[in-house]
């Protein structure tokens, strides 16, 4: 059975997340799998718009932690930030349709969508410095911009569960909707935008994302630059003591205990 499942309908590419034994949470291969499918989609002229969701009515609960602890990254090139930095620069329109979990990169992810439309049971986290980690997916930089220092910084420091409704009030969400609408409804949302003058769309897209105004290439470079930063901190990180401890206390139901950690 493949993890990362598509197909091409109506101009759009449907990318599902389908390990739903593990909650739809991702490997390296399943990163590798992304890559290969949004460099597919970049290249095809019948595809307008890439669409993401996740098989039984859960989105993703992040990153596999026992994949992390078997292939833990070593550099800023590993199948996880290459699958980052392709969302980053993806010039054609991402729709996101959100179920039940979306965990860690489940919602770092959503920063780099254009549409991103959730169900109202929807839980949301990012919990890195939780699990002895720094956040990714130029998040860091991303929620910020989208909600304000001290609303990104109490998220991403405590890494709380929230619900649909404060992700819509935080503003990377466009719709919350009955669990379930939210599929069908994104689907016509990027059917709606396959139909569009194509050139238009993705000038529109390249345009709010700074890719097409003077100073271009500082401004797509800010991104890609941020993802970098955090993946060396991260490399860092995710073999250390705090780490570890983080992953073994998730597996023995327990509070970690980061006394004399940093």
């Amino acid at each position: 059975m493949s993890f990362i499942q598509s197909c091409i309908s109506r101009g759009v590419m449907h990318v599902v997340f389908n390990r739903p034994e593990r909650r739809n949470a991702l490997t390296c291969q399943m990163y590798s799998a992304l890559c290969e499918l949004l460099d597919r989609a970049a290249q095809d002229e019948n595809v307008k718009v890439l669409m993401l969701s996740g098989a039984s009515s859960v989105f993703t609960a992040g990153q596999d932690l026992d994949d992390l602890l078997r292939h833990p990254p070593e550099d800023a090139d590993a199948p996880a930030f290459q699958f980052m930095r392709r969302m980053a620069a993806f010039s054609k329109p991402l729709v996101a349709a959100v179920e039940g979990l979306a965990f860690g990169i489940g919602t770092t992810l959503l920063l780099h969508c254009d549409l991103v439309y959730v169900a109202q049971d929807s839980r949301f986290a990012l919990p890195f410095v939780n699990l002895g980690l720094v956040p990714e997916a130029g998040s860091s930089l991303l929620l910020p911009r989208a909600c304000g220092h001290q609303r990104a910084a109490e998220k991403l420091l405590f890494g709380d569960l929230f619900m649909a409704a404060q992700a819509l009030e935080l503003g990377f969400v466009n719709r919350v909707l009955p669990s379930a609408d939210v599929l069908y409804y994104a689907a016509r949302q990027a059917e709606r935008l396959a139909q569009l003058p194509a050139g238009s769309v993705c000038g529109t897209k390249a345009l709010m994302k700074g890719q097409e105004a003077p100073g271009a290439s500082r401004a797509a470079d800010e991104v890609a630059l941020r993802i970098k930063a955090e993946a060396g901190l991260f490399v860092q990180r995710v073999t250390g003591p705090a780490a570890l401890e983080a992953v073994r206390a998730f597996k023995e139901k327990r509070k970690p205990d980061f006394m004399g950690m940093d």
